[in-house]
């Protein structure tokens, strides 16, 4: 047990490591590109927080845990907008934009329900995966060509080196190796102390694998980009449903708990809420983000309780 309590934490710091790192990199490429502050929110800081939910999420559904495997995605996303949006809101109110809330919040309850859907059998399937990943490539593809002037947002770039480009992949393999061994270590002590897969996949493997959105979200707004911030949020919760849970249903079909279904309601209704706040005022004050963490709070004590 204590060997693989210390694998577990030693799991999480190659993934925020490796994530950091990919960050960085990927953020100056992007900005040397041209691309705005809060596209770059959405998807290269998006996606590279999201590179421990993908690797702990593919690695699980290779390995056949299903249950941590979807667990993994709805309780990050839940611990994204709860615990991590709410505590960011707490120590500054995080300013919002038309976009942010109508085209990206929007488009994020609209999967978050669709995913509800696909799984009211309990089973997420090849087709259905293959579907959630398309989606991704649509709105990727329309980021892109409506994409906001730069020159508008007024963002200092930063240098970009070739280590940058050499960053890129060690930080990848990084995270490919923290996701398996955290996969392992959490199926093994979930199996010794008797707590379900499902339970240790939404809250401690979740919290582990978020903790680059916090960090990222964090430094973001106390540094006043109020875009990057939310939009590391919101785009992570996207990429997560559509691009890691799409293709770890494309390997093969995710069957979880019945139980299970609950966590997927919580979900939505948490995204809906979320999308509400970011439109009250165009912020997310300090009340609303007491509101959320709380939520957060009571979700965790819900699941240990099963």
């Amino acid at each position: 047990m204590l060997i693989n309590i210390i694998i577990l934490i030693i799991s999480i710091i190659l993934l925020w490591v490796g994530a950091n790192y990919l960050v960085i990199s990927a953020s100056r490429i992007a900005e040397k590109l041209g691309i705005s502050e809060l596209i770059i929110g959405l998807t290269i800081v998006a996606f590279g927080t999201s590179s421990p939910e993908f690797a702990v999420t593919i690695s699980a559904a290779i390995m056949g845990h299903a249950n941590i495997s979807v667990g993994n995605i709805v309780g990050s996303n839940i611990f994204n907008l709860g615990f991590i949006l709410g505590s960011i809101a707490i120590i500054k109110s995080i300013q919002t934009s038309h976009k942010l809330v109508y085209r990206d919040g929007l488009f994020m309850i609209g999967i978050t329900i669709l995913l509800l859907f696909f799984f009211s059998d309990n089973k997420l399937g090849v087709i259905e995966g293959a579907i959630l990943f398309t989606l991704l490539l649509g709105y990727l593809t329309l980021l892109f060509i409506k994409k906001e002037n730069i020159e508008e947002e007024n963002i200092p770039h930063q240098q970009t080196t070739m280590k940058d480009y050499f960053l890129i992949p060690l930080s990848i393999a990084t995270l490919i190796a923290g996701g398996h061994f955290l996969v392992e270590s959490a199926s093994t002590i979930a199996r010794t102390v008797g707590i379900s897969e499902w339970v240790i996949g939404v809250t401690i493997v979740a919290a582990g694998t978020s903790a680059p959105e916090m960090a990222t979200s964090l430094i973001a707004v106390i540094k006043g980009k109020h875009a990057l911030s939310a939009g590391n949020l919101i785009g992570s919760d996207l990429f997560n449903i559509l691009g890691v849970l799409g293709v770890a249903a494309i390997i093969g079909n995710l069957q979880i708990e019945e139980k299970a279904f609950n966590s997927l309601i919580m979900l939505s209704f948490m995204v809906i809420l979320v999308v509400i706040f970011l439109r009250t005022g165009w912020r997310l004050s300090r009340i609303e983000g007491i509101i959320l963490v709380l939520i957060g709070i009571i979700r965790w004590i819900f699941d240990f309780s099963k």
